[in-house]
């Protein structure tokens, strides 16, 4: 099954699987599959960088609860904000410093759904939680981001991939191919 196509509805998917796992995670201070990271770090992480992001090129976001001080809080505050930009300014020009100028929705969903997406993996398996990912979307990300390897493992922002059967489940080979073993399990 796939995603749809309007970077709105496709938010509203992806936050909302985002947003059960947030539900069932019991342990906020579990490890994560990201190293050094914890249950709480992934959520802040999401919470936090794409205000910046957005504020780089004039878009501001509310203010809202700490993931330091209630994750679940910080997470539905910010994943209701980000609908209500998508919902109200998705056509506006939206122009960032270092990636150009694209309609607002279509920036959010390139940059940030994406990241969400591949994030609901890292809070699943913290919580011990298996995560719902649609395996269509799964495969998009995983052709675009191979096109362009190069420039992702330069920026910093992925590990070194981890090798994946050929054959196995594309939301394994994704995860492998941002750096997590598709077989790690928290150890809390």
């Amino acid at each position: 099954m796939a995603l749809p196509e309007s970077p709105a509805a496709r938010h509203a998917v992806v936050a909302g699987e985002f947003s059960r796992l947030v539900e069932g995670t019991a342990d906020w201070a579990a490890p994560a599959p990201v190293d050094g990271w914890t249950a709480r770090d992934v959520v802040d992480h999401l919470v936090t960088w794409l205000p910046g992001f957005l504020a780089a090129g004039g878009v501001g976001l509310p203010a809202g609860p700490s993931a330091s001080d209630d994750p679940a809080a910080a997470w539905r505050h910010h994943a209701d904000a980000v609908q209500a930009l998508l919902a109200d300014r998705a056509d506006e020009e939206f122009t960032h410093p270092y990636v150009g100028t694209h309609p607002l929705a279509q920036a959010v969903d390139r940059f940030y759904v994406s990241d969400v997406f591949m994030h609901s993996w890292d809070l699943a398996r913290a919580g011990g939680q298996e995560a719902r990912l649609d395996e269509d979307f799964a495969g998009e990300l995983l052709g675009g981001m191979s096109a362009m390897e190069d420039v992702l493992r330069g920026s910093g922002q992925y590990g070194p991939a981890v090798a994946v059967a050929a054959d196995a489940p594309v939301v394994d080979r994704l995860m492998g191919f941002v750096g997590r073993d598709p077989a790690w399990r928290s150890p809390a």
